[in-house]
């Protein structure tokens, strides 16, 4: 596709969808965190609060961009919000819990910052199809991490962790590199899989690199994410081979092992870790998640706000801090933050997105696997196990977060509304949704 063409008066003009695709990409990369972040705290890696504070500029052109875009396509973006009426109970939960909230400031002002992160995941999933939207992470990612390989060379005292040497390369921290190496190998391995968006070189090629930033990272969360995709990525690509009660079975048992593996964890990681001479505590999680607990018990009902809990002006968060000896940034789970935020009412709702989410991109595969539903299904449940010790959910200005909420959108939007009906991202079956950019022509060529 052609990005410059030639007007009646013979100026160049530039195509509205090559807007609509740099703008979305460049969207993504600031919300990486990659590149400001680490150039403003320096080799130290500790922003300062007036550093903080300028940071929060860099979401101003995203939320213009977002804008610009929805303006532009009000009618599929009111029936988006339509087909997915848990999600924007979810979306205002936010805003209504600085009633309760224990920071109110902060929870508004953070508040706010996720309604810009959710619309851009109307604007991803209402302009871009999945196949698009694979295709663009893997330039915005792909840039991240091989930026972060040079940096290793170019600017060790940056791209290195200063306490023990791990890799970070143009991240702040270890564990978001990590991160963003799991979701790249997944990418890359489904391209390469897949074979026929002709990128298979440059997929393995990335995938290469995000492999060696994700063992350089040594980011435990990274490593059994990438693990666990490798897994759900088997499952629901045999998911559309099964048919009938075979299939009806096959889900039942892949349910009962998930559940199986979880208790197990539960019952049996503490005392594998203890025998083969590892950190039993999880890096300090297990005794941050006892103290945690107690607070969530005792706010059961509403929480203390949309993350207001880790606050500064909250002594409840003093102690806490004071008694592990560290000072955790969140409760590195997200399912307690949330818990943390809403309380038990807006946990139930989360779980209701997440569960209706699920049902609708598996539905979505075994009937149209051809339109790369499955990477989003499995992006999804790999940032479900993420949140097993990181916390990652409803993060405003976050990129994992707004793609988390982009795949539940996606989802709802092109899901059957009856069992004989299906919504695709057709220029004939749907113009208002399907971006000019058609997924059977030109996807390949932004």
């Amino acid at each position: 596709m052609r990005s410059l063409t030639y007007r009646g008066d013979g100026k160049l003009s530039v195509r509205w969808r090559t807007i609509e695709w740099w703008g979305a990409g460049i969207c993504l990369l600031l919300q990486t965190g990659a590149f400001f972040p680490l150039l403003m705290a320096g080799p130290v890696g500790e922003l300062s609060d007036a550093g903080k504070a300028k940071l929060r500029l860099v979401s101003l052109p995203v939320y213009a961009f977002t804008l610009l875009i929805l303006s532009q396509n009000v009618r599929p973006f009111l029936i988006a919000l339509a087909r997915n009426v848990p999600l924007q109970l979810l979306t205002l939960l936010p805003l209504a819990s600085v009633v309760w909230s224990v920071s109110p400031s902060t929870t508004l002002r953070r508040a706010i910052g996720l309604l810009f992160s959710i619309l851009l995941a109307y604007v991803l999933a209402i302009r871009f199809t999945p196949r698009q939207l694979l295709l663009l992470l893997m330039i915005v990612i792909g840039v991240c991490i091989v930026a972060s390989l040079g940096a290793v060379v170019a600017l060790p005292s940056y791209a290195r962790t200063p306490t023990d040497g791990t890799i970070r390369g143009v991240f702040l921290t270890k564990n978001t590199l990590g991160w963003y190496a799991s979701v790249l190998a997944l990418i890359c391995g489904v391209i390469a899989l897949d074979g026929s968006m002709g990128y298979r070189k440059t997929a393995l090629a990335l995938l290469v690199a995000s492999l060696a930033c994700l063992a350089g990272s040594t980011s435990m969360t990274a490593i059994i994410a990438t693990t666990s995709a490798a897994c759900v990525y088997v499952i629901y690509a045999l998911l559309p081979k099964v048919r009938g009660v075979v299939r009806v079975v096959y889900v039942l048992v892949v349910i009962q092992t998930a559940v199986l593996i979880l208790v197990v964890m539960h019952e049996y990681l503490v005392p594998l870790l203890t025998a083969l001479g590892k950190d039993a505590t999880l890096t300090g999680r297990v005794p941050l998640w006892e103290l945690v607990d107690a607070e969530i018990s005792r706010h059961l009902l509403l929480g203390f706000g949309f993350q207001a809990f880790w606050t500064e002006g909250n002594p409840l968060a003093w102690a806490i801090w004071n008694k592990v000896a560290w000072m955790p940034p969140h409760a590195h789970n997200g399912y307690r933050d949330i818990l943390l935020s809403f309380g038990v009412g807006g946990f139930v709702l989360f779980c209701g997105v997440v569960m209706r989410a699920v049902h609708q991109g598996a539905v979505l595969q075994c009937r149209e696997p051809q339109e790369g539903w499955l990477w989003l299904n499995v992006f999804l449940i790999m940032v479900l196990v993420m949140n097993l010790t990181e916390s990652l959910f409803l993060n405003q200005n976050d990129c994992i977060a707004t793609m988390f909420a982009t795949a539940i959108i996606m989802f709802s939007v092109c899901a059957p509304v009856r069992a004989d009906q299906i919504i695709r991202y057709s220029p004939v079956a749907e113009p208002d949704f399907a971006p000019p950019l058609s997924p059977a022509t030109n996807e390949s060529n932004p």
